[in-house]
């Protein structure tokens, strides 16, 4: 092959494909420059509708992703390069990749639902999981982050959580902490209940409303029990638990009133 037979090769090569190459570069500038605008236009209509900036993100990225992908498959076929081939392998791998990693996309599924329809949020306090109680740290696409009140940090998979009865203890705002105390039945029920709501007055988290009452729980074996729900802004929970507690307690030992435990009497009988 001589030097005329190459370059008349070359020239009518480059009058076959020059306007489909020129075609295919005009396309990609314009096709990416439409894809921002419409992952912009994305972003902020998510911002807008509150979507939250966890997920806002991936939300944005998966589409710009899918549809660079369509681009390229358009512009791929402007060259008459078969598309439905890649189609096919795309979806092959998508298949494989699901079956291999379908725990995981079940947690990311989970993850995109509490993100989306928010039963709790970054800072409240709730039992997820099964259990599993603590303050939200996180909310991560395929985990929960809790920190615990001994500052332990407990991961729990979001399929595990949705799979669950999820408890929002804090999530309202205030919260009534739940309290029982047992008595003895030689003590006073009017003076117990006059003690434990003189305790609530003094703490400085309770709330005056909702009002704390003290009501007869139950009859025990070796106690009365006086059963009290005071309320209180949701970050003072444990405050107000740990202060009830000790308070009550100093409060009924000065009063001379008792916190009976179990015991057992032994009677011997001498045999005649």
């Amino acid at each position: 092959m001589n030097l005329d037979s190459i370059l008349e090769t070359i020239q009518g090569f480059i009058a076959e494909y020059a306007l489909s190459v020129v075609g295919a570069i005009l396309t990609l500038i314009i096709g990416f420059w439409i894809v921002g605008r419409i992952t912009n236009v994305l972003s902020k209509t998510l911002t807008s509708r509150g979507v939250d900036e966890t997920i806002r993100p991936f939300l944005v990225s998966l589409v710009s992703v899918g549809l660079k992908v369509l681009l390229l498959l358009s512009v791929a076929s402007m060259f008459g390069i078969e598309t439905t081939s890649f189609v096919a392998i795309f979806g092959a791998l998508a298949f494989a990749i699901g079956m291999a990693l379908q725990g995981s996309l079940g947690h990311f599924a989970s993850g995109v639902l509490l993100l989306v329809f928010k039963p709790y949020k970054v800072g409240d306090l709730v039992t997820i999981g099964g259990g599993q109680t603590g303050t939200v740290e996180g909310i991560q696409i395929f985990n929960t982050l809790l920190q615990t009140l001994d500052n332990k940090r407990i991961i729990v998979p979001n399929g595990v959580v949705t799979s669950n009865i999820i408890t929002n203890i804090s999530g309202q705002g205030i919260i009534g902490v739940e309290l029982t105390y047992g008595i003895g039945y030689n003590d006073s029920i009017d003076k117990a209940r006059e003690v434990i709501l003189r305790v609530g007055k003094e703490c400085p988290h309770i709330l005056d409303d909702p009002a704390q009452g003290v009501v007869v729980a139950s009859l025990g074996d070796s106690s009365v029990n006086l059963a009290t729900r005071p309320f209180c802004n949701s970050e003072h929970y444990w405050d107000t638990f740990f202060y009830m507690q000790e308070h009550v307690k100093k409060a009924f030992d000065a009063e001379g009133i008792s916190i009976p435990f179990p015991q057992m009497d032994v009677h011997v009988d001498q045999a005649s």
